[in-house]
């Protein structure tokens, strides 16, 4: 999903410019009249996210200036490019104290906007990437630091929100490298507990003899090696949180101190001689299918009903994909730092070949894969062979093989796309040729209806740029129908959460 920029200008003929201008760059537009309705568009729930404002100055009612001071009160991050027909020096340092990310002056040229805008989100991106690994190390990470647009991952947050308010317990189910952990720092972050601990253990990664120890703490001598009396986790988490992850990997003997622990909210160290209150929210997470443990005699139904409260479910990357585009953004605005590397961007090409990949270890795979493309490119921009090592779906062919399941643009097209210096969610295709639809296979056959189907979807996904709302909503399909169907057209050999 491309960028979305919202243009606030009061001249009905300047904002068809400026969105015209816009879309040629690759981003989708959302365009007002009032900065008013600008501050509306950026705080309503309906309309869609925004990444960058493009603002006139001079408006009736709330100007420029009006309407970055509310952005300010109301905590938007949005970056905003000011233009103006007035290029005055005093307006220079009134609209950048104010915060302004960039300064234009009408007319503006394409060009001279699309580098604006590049740097304008290249700038947000890494601002927010920074912030959200500062968040994280402090315990103070939110929902707002989670880079997301789906519509599935939004309901996932809506209830993480609705967790944070009280001390429920929270399950976190989903494949390897989706993001289980970041969850639970929002919820934490979020909750009243925000102040107080957040306290990691990977139960899947402690040896059987460790857990009750490490969870619950020994006294001196308790047992041999222990030189040293230790408190355990669960002390350490007192008055916040205790993330439990992989917990379908703990001992049964574990876990029925760890059952005890939660019911009766007090711990006993080994070698202990009475136990410790403590008051901890727990909050767990598992690559797996935690019922079918229960089932096969591996994991405590007691103990599943206690942590099993309230069960959030963590999308898969294939099945969010309009999140790649923004996820790509942040990702290579960090590694670009990190590393000092100067590369701008990421070509349309390798975004759409990247959108259309499986991604069996989610957004970890992507961002390993981002940072390693970063480390080993050797030009400005990069391009689908910086990526060799992912094994994409065969709804996109790989690096250096033709796209045979898409439909092909116009040379022309193609060219003009590379020539303009895309950032990193551009629109995903040049706008291809009216397709043809072949009916008989090569036996003179007539071609199953699921072929003819799939074929139908690829070309509509390149017809719209890899938009897949336009492209449900012009086939008259759900979004997750749609999903679905690609799926059961390009079966996968995927083995996360294994």
């Amino acid at each position: 999903m491309p960028a979305t920029i919202l243009i606030a200008d009061d001249d009905a003929i300047q904002r068809r410019l400026v969105e015209n201008m816009v879309q040629r760059c690759g981003y989708k537009t959302v365009v007002v009249d009032s900065g008013d309705a600008a501050i509306a568009a950026l705080t309503g729930d309906e309309g869609p996210a925004i990444d960058a404002v493009v603002l006139d100055l001079v408006m009736p009612g709330l100007d420029g200036l009006g309407v970055l001071a509310r952005m300010r009160e109301l905590d938007l991050t949005a970056p905003v490019i000011v233009q103006t027909a007035h290029g005055g020096i005093d307006n220079v340092v009134s609209a950048m104290r104010a915060g302004a990310q960039d300064f234009v002056v009408k007319p503006v040229g394409i060009e001279r906007l699309q580098v604006s805008l590049r740097n304008a989100l290249d700038a947000s991106a890494l601002k927010g990437e920074l912030q959200r690994i500062r968040h994280s190390r402090e315990g103070k990470l939110t929902f707002k630091d989670i880079v997301t647009r789906s519509e599935t991952m939004g309901s996932v947050i809506a209830m993480g929100r609705k967790a944070a308010s009280s001390a429920i317990p929270v399950l976190i189910e989903g494949e390897s490298g989706v993001g289980k952990e970041l969850i639970a720092r929002a919820i934490h972050g979020t909750s009243e507990r925000a102040a107080k601990p957040f306290v990691t253990v990977n139960c899947g990664a402690i040896p059987d003899n460790l857990v009750e120890s490490i969870l619950f703490g020994h006294e001196k001598g308790a047992f041999t090696g222990a030189t040293e009396r230790h408190a355990g986790k669960f002390v350490e988490a007192n008055g916040g949180t205790l993330f439990l992850d992989e917990i379908s990997e703990l001992p049964l003997a574990a876990q029925v101190k760890l059952l005890r622990a939660l019911q009766q909210g007090e711990v006993e160290a080994v070698g202990g001689r009475k136990p410790v209150k403590v008051d901890v929210r727990i909050i767990s997470a598992t690559n797996r299918n935690l019922l079918n443990h229960v089932k096969a005699g591996h994991f405590r139904e007691d103990l599943f009903y206690r942590l099993h409260v309230l069960p959030l479910t963590i999308p898969p990357l294939r099945a969010r994909r309009e999140d790649i585009p923004h996820l790509l953004r942040h990702f290579l605005a960090r590694f670009c730092a990190e590393e000092n590397r100067p590369i701008t961007r990421i070509s349309g090409e390798a975004v759409s070949y990247l959108t259309h990949a499986d991604w069996p270890g989610n957004v970890r795979q992507l961002e390993n894969a981002v940072y390693r493309a970063v480390v080993m490119s050797e030009s400005d921009e990069l391009r689908p062979q910086d990526f060799a090592q992912i094994t994409a779906t065969s709804s996109i062919a790989a690096p250096g093989e033709p796209l045979t399941l898409i439909a092909s643009p116009p040379m022309a097209a193609t060219e003009a796309v590379m020539q303009t210096e895309t950032p990193i969610v551009p629109a995903m295709h040049a706008e291809p040729a009216h397709g043809s639809l072949r009916m008989l296979d090569e036996a003179g056959e007539m071609r199953p209806l699921e072929e003819l189907e799939a074929e139908a979807i690829r070309f509509a996904i390149a017809h719209y740029r890899g938009q897949m709302s336009e492209v449900a909503r012009r086939l008259k399909i759900g979004r997750s129908t749609l999903y679905r169907k690609l799926e059961d057209a390009v079966p996968s050999d995927d083995t996360a959460g294994t």
